[in-house]
């Protein structure tokens, strides 16, 4: 089904929806119809493909099939019946590659997305070609007293103070997101500002279930060497989601993997920085196999 669109948050992007039994999906499909197919995942909480990938998608589209899509409860991906925690995501993973990809893809994603790509490397090893993480999450742990805070944060219902309020807003994505200069920041805040509006400012539901009350309740680690693809992680040094620390483990971990840590640079380092971040991906993504 295509899915036409005046949104003030998108570009102009040509979108398809995907229908689950929680509602549909709405996907960016971009590019070549039979150029390699590469898969964005963006971010949870207030994010959405446009808000990660408004600068890649144009970029890698020249050459890539790409595909984007936007989370339940994100963008234009709503109504959404149900909880969309890990399993959830897994699935509307599968459906979206089932639906525009015939063969492995490319897989790139950033935090949330981040750790669904290292969850389809893992599980479905046949679907992923070779992958991209952003400061992923999936990989994380905090000590006993930090973990039961977050654990009764995730399952407070707080309201979205921030809403209609830019000057938080600007604060809140400089202090939290970036760690640097961004050129477009005053367009970055007003597409946050807009998806907040429609969608509200919560944590979204993969990253309120996957912590426990007493560990996590999604944690790759022990499974990261099995990842056999080509990987390459993306890290900010002074990210402060993600600790590097985290992101330098992971890497570690899996076999051959690639790290860039990207000195002065925060979690949203395709926003920060989309010409030095699409660089890195898409010279990452054309080389030749070893």
């Amino acid at each position: 089904m295509n899915e036409n669109t005046t949104d003030p948050r998108d570009r102009v992007f040509h979108r398809e929806r995907v229908s689950m039994p929680e509602g549909d999906l709405s996907v960016i499909v971009e590019g070549p119809e039979q150029a390699p197919p590469v898969l964005l995942l963006s971010g949870g909480g207030v994010d959405s493909a446009t808000l990660s990938w408004r600068h890649l998608i144009p970029d890698l589209a020249r050459d890539h099939r790409v595909i984007a899509l936007d989370w339940p409860k994100q963008g234009r991906s709503i109504p959404w019946e149900g909880i969309a925690d890990h399993a959830t995501l897994r699935r509307c993973v599968l459906a979206v590659l089932d639906r525009f990809a015939s063969g492995p893809a490319r897989v790139v994603g950033l935090s949330q997305g981040g750790a669904m790509t290292l969850d389809t490397a893992i599980e479905h090893p046949d679907r992923v070609e070779r992958l991209v993480a952003m400061c992923p999450a999936g990989i994380l742990e905090f000590p006993p007293v930090v973990h039961q805070a977050l654990w009764l944060m995730a399952r407070s219902t707080l309201p979205g103070m921030m809403i209609g309020d830019r000057r938080k807003v600007e604060a809140f994505v400089r202090r939290s997101l970036f760690a640097g200069p961004v050129a477009d920041f005053d367009q970055v805040i007003d597409e946050v500002m807009a998806e907040m509006e429609v969608n509200g400012a919560s944590a979204s539901d993969w990253q309120n279930t996957s912590i426990g009350p007493w560990r996590m309740n999604v944690d790759l680690r022990p499974r990261l060497r099995e990842i056999t693809c080509p990987a390459l992680f993306l890290q900010g040094a002074k990210d402060v989601g993600v600790p590097p620390a985290r992101t330098i483990a992971a890497a570690k971990a899996v076999p051959h993997a690639r790290l860039e840590l990207l000195a002065g640079h925060g979690h949203w380092l395709g926003r920060q920085s989309p010409e030095r971040v699409g660089r890195l991906v898409r010279d990452f993504l054309t080389e030749p196999a070893p």
